[in-house]
């Protein structure tokens, strides 16, 4: 008998190679992805804004980047002597405006230049509900712990964030004919929104994801809320506060990332660089032996390998220091051991 239901996801029409540049863009499964691809070696610019939710500011933010940008003079904040930009995620920040004002468009146009030599875009969408500041009357990314009074919480209409996603894939095509982009849903939930918001808001990025990836040929999606929703669907794949994926859950919807959209050889490559980070985060129990030695000289080589596909350098810095620490262990102690 079959006690769960098991997605996986059919193969994109376009798959990732090893060579590929990719960038990701959105809520956290955006910024958990991302982190996965660097851990396995994949060029890529993870969440460089930091976490976005909602379609508006996605959009915003990108089409800044994307036409040389700055930063929405009307949104910085001044809060507990630190300057914030409602734009941005809390985790860019600056001592000073000016501060602020230069990190801020130093990553515009990191991510801008990014965007026009990528071969991929991943974008999560997190949720349909946004929060509009008063004063200025445009919507936010961030509320940078500021009193909930000077906002307005609402959901944004389906035909809102048909016509904002529309346009944004539009201009992405524009400055970048070749840029494949895939689109996912975050599976973490927006509890704080109560559940039947929460569904509604998923439903809408649900239906916008398919329709554009009905009438874009480069747009594609990968089914991550449903991965999480039906095939795993147990608390014990959530972290303690039972809305966000655990470990295990990450690394389960990444396996299925990489089966449906990876070609052979960026696989091959994954499955071989994790046997060889297994190997280098290995402490041995007879450190300084000759046997180690020779276990950290295959190392060597190995990341030699490694070298003409990807930049391991830091990886041999570490390994050719290690191997310099024989040279002040005493010979008498390979002896002794």
């Amino acid at each position: 008998m079959d006690f769960r239901t098991e997605l996986t996801p059919e193969k994109l029409p376009v798959l990732i190679r090893l060579e590929d540049r990719i960038v990701t863009i959105g809520s956290c499964f955006a910024e958990v992805l991302g982190r996965q691809l660097a851990d396995n070696k994949v060029n890529v610019l993870s969440n460089p804004f930091g976490t976005l939710f909602n379609p508006v500011s996605i959009d915003k933010l990108l089409r800044a980047a994307l036409l040389k940008g700055e930063p929405d003079p009307d949104l910085y904040i001044e809060r507990d002597g630190l300057w914030f930009h409602y734009d941005f995620h809390s985790s860019l920040w600056g001592h000073t405006r000016d501060e602020l004002h230069r990190r801020l468009t130093e990553c515009l146009i990191q991510t801008g230049q990014a965007l026009k030599s990528a071969n991929w875009l991943v974008l999560t969408l997190g949720t349909a509900v946004v929060y509009r500041h008063l004063e200025t009357g445009k919507v936010v990314a961030n509320c940078q712990k500021m009193p909930g009074f000077l906002f307005e919480k609402y959901l944004y209409a389906y035909e809102h964030v048909q016509g904002t996603l529309t346009g944004l894939v539009k201009t992405l095509k524009q400055v970048n004919p070749d840029l494949q982009i895939l689109l996912t849903v975050s599976p973490v939930r927006h509890t704080k929104d109560s559940l039947p918001v929460n569904q509604t808001s998923k439903s809408i990025l649900r239906a916008v994801s398919h329709e554009l990836t009905v009438w874009n040929e480069q747009v594609h999606y990968f089914p991550a809320y449903e991965i999480m929703m039906d095939d795993l669907r147990d608390y014990r794949f959530y972290e303690a506060d039972l809305i966000h994926p655990n470990a295990v859950a990450e690394t389960y919807i990444f396996e299925k990332f990489a089966g449906c959209a990876f070609d052979d050889e960026l696989r091959g490559f994954i499955t071989g660089w994790q046997s060889l980070r297994k190997a280098l985060a290995h402490r041995p129990f007879h450190e300084g032996t000759e046997s180690h030695r020779r276990f950290l000289e295959n190392l060597l080589k190995q990341l030699d390998a490694f070298s003409k596909k990807t930049d391991v350098s830091q990886e041999i810095k570490e390994v050719e220091r290690r191997l310099r620490a024989f040279q002040t262990i005493d010979p008498g102690a390979n002896q002794a051991a």
